[in-house]
């Protein structure tokens, strides 16, 4: 595939199924990749280093971070994020569409550095959906699942700051409307000039 990829960043609530549903919209759409970030959290067993995350120490992060390698970054519980801006302009220049997984004040910072991008929020379908979601996971105690409900109305009350909203009521349709944003910014007369020169010149050779 030619011409210039789309960037489009992904947030929402931690239970609103927004990891599952980006891996799902890998696997459907040729051309998308997801980025992998730069961290200084400890690698966990069973991942590994270039797929989940790039695992760095936190002197060789803040070396990138003076470079101004990062696209975005962010201090999360102690550990640090950050996303490649060479790779992800690497990929588009290429033609692939990129997805970052990020919270929504990473999505605000890529944005102002890379307004063409687009954003997405995904929704639960409701408050009730999202709690019994945290809850099922069996791994926190009513006080935490409060403190994590209270942060997620935090963060969908920025929803106003994405161009998409996708409400993750039913799995396949969620997926089906995010499959739908991509394909609908890949039939962009602007984005189809670079794909199709050759039809185009063919097409209208006097």
């Amino acid at each position: 595939m030619s011409g210039t990829g789309t960037l489009y960043t992904v947030s929402a609530p931690s239970g609103a199924g927004k990891t599952s549903l980006v891996n799902a919209l890998i696997a459907r759409c040729n051309h998308l990749r997801v980025s992998v970030s730069h961290t200084t959290r400890p690698q966990r067993p069973g991942e590994q280093d270039g797929v989940n995350y790039h695992f760095v120490d936190e002197a060789a992060f803040l070396s990138m971070l003076e470079r101004a390698a990062f696209l975005e970054h962010a201090r999360v519980f102690g550990n640090l994020y950050g996303t490649s801006q060479a790779w992800v302009e690497e990929q588009l220049a290429a033609g692939t569409d990129v997805i970052l997984e990020i919270d929504w004040q990473g999505a605000e910072q890529v944005k102002r550095l890379l307004p063409a991008t687009r954003a997405i929020f995904i929704l639960p379908p409701s408050r009730q959906a999202l709690e019994q979601r945290l809850t099922g996971r069996g791994q926190d105690d009513p006080a935490i699942i409060a403190a994590r409900m209270a942060q997620a109305v935090e963060e969908m009350s920025h929803y106003i700051q994405s161009d998409f909203l996708v409400v993750n009521n039913d799995f396949e349709q969620a997926l089906a409307e995010l499959a739908a944003i991509v394909v609908c910014q890949r039939l962009q007369t602007t984005r189809q000039q670079e794909v199709l020169t050759d039809l185009l010149l063919n097409l209208l050779d006097c």
